[in-house]
């Protein structure tokens, strides 16, 4: 299986692409969360610039966030800096629309948003609309300025939902998703994009042949000699994605078909834990400002309680050699092409085990 890295957007990341080049690994992507990290353009342009080989990905940016014209000028612009390496991850925005306490847009937006990417990076026009008003746009300045003739991959962001999937199947593109170590999901993912795929005629212009590649966003963390799987140095090296999770989980509490009502006893009660923590409710209309400061980013020592063993199972790789291959083997035979770690306590040497594992 591939290997690649995905970071937040800060200065001096350019020095850990390059280092991810150096170690042979095939992607580096920066997140699009604009209130908790930095700008991925920003960050990838210097990217970019630092390396030579290495494709470069945002994960995800999102209609929500950008209009299609300031996306794909930024997407084509990067491809000036760096020819054929650019991917670009699609979403609803789920967390970078949750931390302005919004909500993500819908998969019709997203596929609508999608194709006029796919149309206007490689050198077509698309349909433009602000409220009545319609109109055909494209670039309007090529050459030097932006690059629509290397291909960009796409590729769409989905959990265990079909709409995504369906989108990735109807658009031609790849699937990205975050945690999801379930082969069984993954299945159920791929047979949805294929059987969109499959559907109706695509439109003159949509993508044929693209590439479809299926991307997983984990934590890794490779256990010592008789070391607690479920001790300190693992909770540090995992709690990010789990303090994500139970984040999501205590924003949407107050859904009538919250995400927490699938959360057994110990989970809900860790939900119940880190609202009081943080001195919000699932009801506070400012609660977003309470559970995503510090977003993906190093625990605090003092939320280790809440990085519970059932979900560092369930989002992370934690285990002896022989476990982590095990378990990465059972993905690949599930579609899954390239992991991709989010590493926060120790980024260098978490890319270096990576590398080590897997190139």
């Amino acid at each position: 299986m591939r290997a690649g890295v995905m970071v937040a957007a800060r200065p001096g990341v350019e020095d850990l692409a390059l280092r991810a080049e150096e170690l042979g690994l095939h992607s580096f992507w920066v997140n699009d969360s604009p209130m908790v990290h930095g700008d991925p353009f920003v960050a990838l342009s210097l990217c970019a610039k630092a390396t030579s080989r290495i494709r470069l990905g945002i994960g995800v940016t999102s209609p929500a966030l950008r209009s299609a014209p300031a996306a794909a000028s930024g997407l084509a612009s990067l491809n000036a800096l760096a020819p054929g390496r650019i991917i670009c991850g699609v979403g609803t925005g789920n967390t970078a629309r949750r931390t302005l306490g919004m909500r993500p847009t819908t998969a019709a937006r997203l596929e609508g948003f999608t194709a006029a990417l796919q149309d206007l990076c490689a050198g077509r026009s698309t349909e433009y609309r602000e409220g009545d008003r319609v109109r055909d746009i494209r670039f309007l300045h090529a050459g030097a300025h932006v690059n629509t003739a290397d291909p960009i991959e796409f590729v769409v962001a989905a959990l265990l939902g079909p709409k995504a999937a369906a989108v990735a199947g109807r658009r031609g593109t790849g699937l990205i998703s975050y945690g999801l170590l379930d082969p069984t999901a993954w299945h159920a993912l791929h047979d949805t994009r294929r059987h969109a795929a499959q559907g109706p005629p695509r439109a003159p212009g949509s993508p044929t042949g693209s590439r479809a590649d299926s991307y997983l966003i984990t934590s890794l963390h490779l256990l010592d000699e008789d070391e607690d799987p479920h001790g300190d140095a693992a909770r540090d090296a995992t709690g990010h994605l789990v303090l994500s999770l139970l984040a999501f989980a205590a924003d949407t509490a107050a859904d009538t078909s919250a995400f927490v009502g699938q959360l057994g006893p110990e989970e809900r009660e860790a939900v119940r834990r880190l609202l009081d923590r943080r001195g919000t409710t699932a009801t506070a209309p400012d609660r977003h400002t309470k559970l995503y400061p510090d977003y993906l980013g190093r625990i605090a020592p003092r939320d280790r309680d809440l990085v519970l063993p059932s979900l560092m199972n369930t989002l992370a790789l934690v285990g002896t050699r022989d476990d982590l291959l095990a378990r990465v083997a059972t993905l690949e035979q599930a579609g899954v092409d390239e992991l991709l770690i989010q590493p926060v306590v120790d980024p260098p040497t978490e890319m270096a085990l990576l590398a080590k594992l897997l190139t």
